[in-house]
Formats: structure tokens, C-alpha cells, sequence
């Protein structure tokens, strides 16, 4: 199922999208997450009123998910879980972190904005930095996943540990990846998952555009 087009800020109305099945894709994944964390928000806080937890809201409602118990988020937490279990192929462990970063960050209600902000900050970063600071050596890895797996963790240790970098702008944005990553409560395991997940769907996205364009 494509959730792209239902982002929050997006312009189109998501209840106009059709719901027909893509392939997994990078802003497909980062929804998903936001519906996970979301969900889990609900259950840690109580949230009854799903206008809090939009995203959440919509996929409940494309899939028609019933309310566990009398308690919104139960439920999506578990089937968001699946689906991207399924198509991302990350493990359990990958969203244990995730809950034990909402649980020490989201307290109140009031602090979900906040994490959503730091979190899409993250993201942002992140992207920012493989768009500019990729090398060849990871453009070259993007061939074999085997290789692939070993130039991001070592990406991910520059980020996280590297002192200086050539590059002053691109010191400054692994600078704030890494306080991101602190603020949030993300091992170098967790980033390296994400950052993985993201090369991985974006090789896949690159080699679809790539065939549609022969085809056109």
C-alpha cells in the first residue's frame, strides 16, 4: 500500500488518494515510521482523540483497523510493526529503541511536536549529508549489498565519532546528525538500520526510474 501522497503538509486532500499497492520507497518507509511512533504515542499517553495522531488516523482507516481493547494505537502499533517488518526487512530490536526513545522524550502530549521536529531534523540532516557528503566508495557499494552493509557503518561511525572533516559544511551537518542522534536516544546500530533501510530503497527507486525511462 502507498501512503506518499498522504504526508502531513502535503497539499492534496488524502481522502481524494487512491490506495493502490507500490513499491516500498524512502518516503514510504519514514510514514511508516511516523505511524509507528505515533502509535505508540497513543498508547504511552492515553490519546483518544486520533486528530492528535493523523497519520496514525489514516492508516487505521485505509485498513480498517479496529480498536484493540478501547485503546487507540494498540492495534496500528502492531500492524505498522508488520508491515514494516515485511517490506524493510528491520527486526524487533529496531523498534524497541524507538519505544524506548518516545518513552523518555514524550512524557506529555505537548512534547510530541517536539519529537516529530527533532526526528524529521534527523532526517533531513541525514539525507542532506548522503546527497553531499557520499563518496564514491558508497556510490560504488550501492552495487552489491554485501559492501553496501560495511560502508554504512562506517559512515555512521564518522558521523557519530569523527573529531574534524575536509569538508567544513559537511562537518557541520554530521555535527547535528550526531546531536540529533543523542537527543533521541539512537545507538550507532539504530542509525546504521535507518541508513541502510534508506541506500537500500534508494538504489531500488533509482534502477525503477531508470527502467520507466527506457520504457518512455
Amino acid at each position: 500500500m502507498s501512503l506518499l501522497s498522504k504526508l502531513p503538509g502535503r497539499e492534496q486532500d488524502p481522502a481524494e488518494e487512491q490506495t493502490e499497492h507500490a513499491e516500498p520507497s524512502v518516503e514510504e518507509f519514514v510514514t511508516m515510521l511516523r505511524i509507528y511512533c505515533q502509535s505508540v504515542m497513543a498508547i504511552n499517553l492515553g490519546i483518544t482523540n486520533l486528530n492528535m495522531v493523523p497519520d496514525m488516523a489514516l492508516f487505521k482507516r485505509m485498513l480498517k483497523i479496529p480498536t484493540q481493547n478501547n485503546k487507540p494505537g494498540l492495534a496500528e502499533r502492531a500492524r505498522a510493526r508488520k508491515v514494516i517488518m515485511q517490506d524493510y526487512g528491520l527486526d524487533e530490536d529496531f523498534f524497541k529503541e524507538i519505544d524506548a526513545s518516545i518513552k523518555r522524550i514524550c512524557k506529555t502530549q505537548m512534547q510530541m511536536q517536539t519529537y516529530f521536529g527533532q526526528f524529521q531534523g534527523f532526517c533531513n540532516d541525514l539525507f542532506l549529508f548522503l546527497d553531499t557528503g557520499g563518496n564514491w566508495r558508497l556510490r560504488f557499494s550501492l552495487l552489491i549489498k554485501r559492501w553496501l552493509r560495511k560502508e554504512t557503518g562506517k559512515i555512521v561511525r564518522n558521523i557519530l565519532h569523527k573529531a574534524t572533516w575536509k569538508e567544513g559544511d559537511i562537518q557541520k551537518i554530521a555535527w547535528r546528525i550526531r546531536k540529533y542522534a543523542e537527543v533521541l536516544h539512537f545507538s550507532e546500530k539504530w542509525v546504521a538500520d535507518f541508513i541502510y533501510t534508506i541506500l537500500i530503497l534508494a538504489r531500488s527507486e533509482s534502477r525503477r526510474t531508470a527502467k520507466q525511462n527506457k520504457k518512455d
